[in-house]
């Protein structure tokens, strides 16, 4: 089950809490705390829709940027095996192990 909605290039978590019977919602990838909520499908997305548009219309008027910014690194964990593999196939392919992670997550990004 996938729990997250697209709109505009924008993300958001959805989560249910059973004792309140509401959806929540929060915005990922952006620099500002936005949540949202409701009490069926259709307007939880009718909620995130007009979050987005808001936040949208809120970064314009404050020259800001939409969405967080990333400096294109980060830590991997992985089982010492997977590490030992990887870096042997980088190795036999004649590319680094970050190259060959980059070329992994783009196809995954490609595929999605």
């Amino acid at each position: 089950m996938k729990n997250t909605l697209n709109y505009k290039g924008f993300i958001a978590s959805v989560s249910f809490i059973d004792e309140d019977n509401i959806l929540f919602g929060k915005i990922e990838g952006i620099n500002d705390l936005i949540m949202f909520e409701g009490k069926s499908v259709t307007e939880i997305k009718q909620m995130f829709r007009e979050a987005v548009d808001e936040y949208i219309e809120s970064c314009k008027h404050f020259n800001k940027p939409l969405l967080k910014s990333f400096k294109g690194s980060f830590n991997v964990r992985v089982k010492p095996d997977i590490h030992q593999q990887a870096a042997m196939l980088a190795k036999m392919q004649g590319i680094s192990l970050n190259q060959l992670v980059q070329k992994a997550i783009e196809k995954e990004i490609q595929a999605a």
